[in-house]
């Protein structure tokens, strides 16, 4: 799932929603559903995208204009004139599904690089920029500032075999079947085309597709692999629905060839799912280890392949050893990019010069434009966006640390709340301004110190309720204790009576702002302040601990 970018910045990536429809330019990674998401009803113009993405997506939604996109293809750079400066994007190769790229955003914000979701290998990282990729044990000429990257099986610890070995390991098990009436391949998903053109380029034969109950992968093999579709039900090839309940469809194929007295028929899974989940779950070592060099049969029947779209851990780790960016951000939900080993080591003590172009996305000002170096320490926090109304994943950082010995150098706007690298609070609390002087305080008549900024010093509503209560509760039946406690109580109350008393409890005591807010929030009202009495014992009681 997308995540939606900083504020700071005048683009979205892969995100429809109220917030995204602020931003004046949009991209479109490729053309899986979760990424194309809510495009419909928060769609803007221009949306950039490769030709097969776009026509992907008229097909999904027809109810958009083909006017709406602006066509940018692998290798490509445009340049995009905005308001707050011209910035240059070019699309790379994602290696991921028909039309799949990287975006590399260059600007006066830094530069960027959003990977969507992609299967980095090395052709991958080597047809980036020379500045930007470095070698082994050299950093690259220019570090990235940002890499939005795709960690869907970040936490995997499988080494997944390449797209090309995977294909062949297919190819193989149905060598070893020369006997089965029919092939069912579990490949209808947006992304294992090549899997289906390369079968049908090795045996020679068409593959059957049910249009009807499939009309989406129907639709994208007629666009990349038009020659490979049969229209014949009885060919060998076929392609069966590999999500959901394909183990309830494998095991109705293989009941029914009994029934018939006829040979199994044989049905290959290429995914990664399942050798994740074996990977997660699996208690021994041994099941942990599955085989990645040939094809696996489960209990069902079904014979699954380890064919990846996404990079797996080791591949991520790689990558990021040579571009070397200065922070890493996951853009999906299944693993953080604190996870990864790189980011561990290298971007929790990230180093930035009060000119870095990283504090535009901070939406922090500078007072002095002194070259001084600002340690920024990354943690596994969230992160603060502007709300919408869809989830979003968030990335993984927390509030900016500047040094004690920097103060008065660095100042957060009067519009910050709790800054962290993405701007202002997600949950649109009021606005405070951050300083690093000390509360300023102030002494009531009887010497007692307070917060000039809270007026601590009134007693609340409810204090004054209570005390009323136990005086009207022990009005009858008083014995020698009981004429003792009510004494205390009304010296008690007299002492009180010399402080004003107030409803600061109450939600009419706030402003317009903050009625607002908690309306917004859909939270109760708070409930009322303590009373000095309460404070001042709490105060003294920490103070004997203390000492």
């Amino acid at each position: 799932m997308p995540i939606e970018m900083p504020k700071g910045l005048p683009f979205s990536v892969d995100t429809w929603n109220p917030c995204s429809l602020r931003k004046r330019h949009h991209f479109l990674t490729h053309a899986h559903k979760d990424h194309s998401s809510g495009i419909s009803t928060y769609f803007s113009f221009p949306i950039y995208s490769t030709l097969i993405t776009k026509i992907l997506v008229l097909q999904h939604y027809p109810q958009l204009d083909d006017s709406l996109f602006v066509r940018i293809e692998v290798g490509q750079s445009v340049v995009v004139y905005d308001p707050d400066g011209a910035f240059t994007v070019t699309a790379f190769d994602a290696n991921h599904c028909p039309g799949a790229v990287m975006f590399l955003f260059e600007g006066n914000f830094g530069n960027i690089l959003h990977t969507g979701d992609c299967r980095l290998t090395p052709e991958c990282v080597q047809s980036l920029p020379e500045k930007y990729v470095g070698k082994k044990g050299k950093e690259p000429k220019c570090r990235l500032d940002f890499v939005f990257l795709d960690c869907t099986f970040g936490r995997c610890h499988q080494k997944f075999p390449s797209k090309h070995s995977a294909i062949r390991q297919v190819i193989n098990c149905i060598w070893k079947h020369p006997d089965a009436p029919v092939v069912y391949l579990a490949c209808d998903l947006l992304g294992q085309e090549e899997i289906l053109a390369d079968v049908s380029q090795t045996f020679g034969s068409k593959i059957y597709l049910d249009k009807a109950n499939n009309p989406e992968c129907f639709q994208t093999l007629k666009l990349t692999h038009p020659g490979i579709i049969s229209e014949d039900p009885s060919s060998r090839f076929q392609v069966l629905d590999g999500f959901p309940k394909l183990h309830v469809r494998a095991k109705a194929k293989l009941l029914e060839a009994q029934a018939n007295f006829q040979p199994d028929p044989l049905i290959i899974r290429p995914s990664t799912q399942w050798y994740a989940c074996e990977d997660e779950y699996s208690e021994e070592e041994n099941q942990r280890k599955l085989r990645l060099n040939g094809a696996v049969r489960d209990q069902v029947g079904v014979w699954h392949v380890c064919y990846s779209i996404h990079s797996s851990k080791e591949e991520l780790e790689w990558a990021l050893q040579l571009l070397a960016p200065k922070w890493v951000v996951s853009t999906t939900p299944s693993c953080r990019a604190m996870e990864l080993e790189y980011v561990t080591k290298h971007c929790f003590a990230t180093q930035l010069a009060s000119k870095d172009p990283i504090w535009k996305l901070l939406d922090i000002a500078m007072e002095d434009s002194l070259d001084v170096d600002v340690s920024i320490k990354a943690v596994t926090g969230s992160p603060v966006f502007e709300g919408s109304t869809q989830n979003y994943v968030e990335p993984q950082f927390e509030p900016v640390k500047v040094s004690t010995s920097l103060k008065g150098l660095i100042k957060l706007s009067a519009q910050s709340n709790n800054v962290t690298l993405f701007g202002k609070a997600r949950l649109g609390l009021q606005d405070f301004s951050f300083s690093h002087e000390e509360p300023k305080v102030e002494t009531i008549d009887n010497g007692t110190p307070q917060i000039a900024a809270n007026k601590l010093d009134e007693l609340s509503f409810k204090e004054d309720v209570e005390v009323k209560s136990r005086k009207s509760e022990n009005k009858t039946g008083i014995n020698g204790t009981e004429a003792q406690r009510q004494g205390s109580v009304d010296k008690e109350t007299e002492d009180c009576k010399s402080v004003p008393c107030s409803t600061i409890g109450s939600s009419k005591s706030f402003d317009e702002r903050f009625r607002k807010l908690y309306r917004s929030m859909n939270v109760p009202v708070p409930q009322p302040l303590p009373s000095l009495v309460e404070l001042m014992k709490a105060n003294k009681r920490a103070k004997r601990k203390f000492d």
